[in-house]
């Protein structure tokens, strides 16, 4: 049910800000995306770890993983809010989705042995 309410309350802290909506919960609900999103791509690359260890390393690849795009989005000179969300976002998911392709091939490597 937690896990359900912090979807959520991420989605519409993206929403607000793509929408540039003028609500009070606009910038909290956002950073709570910008840090909820990353932690949980990374958090699901380090099964192995133990769970305070993956807590712990989740928020601070979350943290570096934003400020590399803000960095990377400023060296450019192409910041801009909505391009942030977007780019967080897409990294986040790229991250997320390669999960299963990488047991799936560690599977794979293990059976042909």
């Amino acid at each position: 049910m937690l896990a359900g309410v912090a979807v959520v309350v991420a989605g519409v802290g993206a929403i607000l800000a793509l929408l540039d909506a003028g609500s009070p919960l606009r910038g909290p609900f956002t950073l709570f995306f910008l840090l909820a999103a990353p932690a949980t791509a990374v958090g699901a690359a380090l099964r192995r770890l133990d769970p305070f260890a993956r807590a712990v390393v989740s928020v601070a690849g979350a943290i570096a993983i934003d400020l590399l795009i803000a960095q990377g989005m400023l060296a450019v000179h192409r910041w801009s809010v909505t391009g942030g969300i977007v780019a967080v976002t897409v990294i986040s998911s790229l991250v997320l989705l390669l999960v299963p392709v990488r047991r799936r091939r560690r599977r794979t490597a293990t059976r042909r042995a």
